[in-house]
């Protein structure tokens, strides 16, 4: 899966937007943008280590989650975060690229259904 492919993917979505929260400055040094995010509404879910590039983190409904961990053996439990709700998707010939867009639809999905009706009312007024 190309990285750029996911990049274009994600933000033709509706109100998605990119960044890097987890990149700070240590030291008066600039840090690298290397763990780029994407967000609807602010909520974010996907999450792309553009270093390694080898993977991307995405929100997951639990008994889902458990079910691809179990189907593919490069679907994990997402590092640092709650492994009940993420997993990490590892780039792989076994995974292709309609099942990783399926995956980001879901994650995406998972994330709007969690709205409260405030940002919902929000979210369904964006064109």
């Amino acid at each position: 899966m190309n990285i750029e492919l996911v990049r274009e993917y994600c933000l033709k979505k509706k109100a998605v937007t990119e960044c890097f929260p987890f990149d700070k400055n240590i030291n008066g040094t600039r840090a690298i943008e290397r763990t780029l995010v994407f967000k609807v509404m602010d909520k974010m879910f996907a999450l792309v280590d553009l270093v390694d590039a080898d993977s991307i983190t995405l929100k997951c409904e639990p008994e889902y989650a458990i079910e691809l961990r179990e189907t593919y053996e490069t679907i994990q439990g997402a590092w640092h975060f709650n492994k009940k709700y993420w997993n990490d998707i590892g780039f792989d010939p076994a995974i292709n690229d309609t099942l990783i867009y399926q995956l980001i639809d879901h994650s995406y999905n998972e994330v709007i259904k969690k709205f409260t009706k405030k940002q919902r009312a929000q979210y369904d007024a964006i064109p």
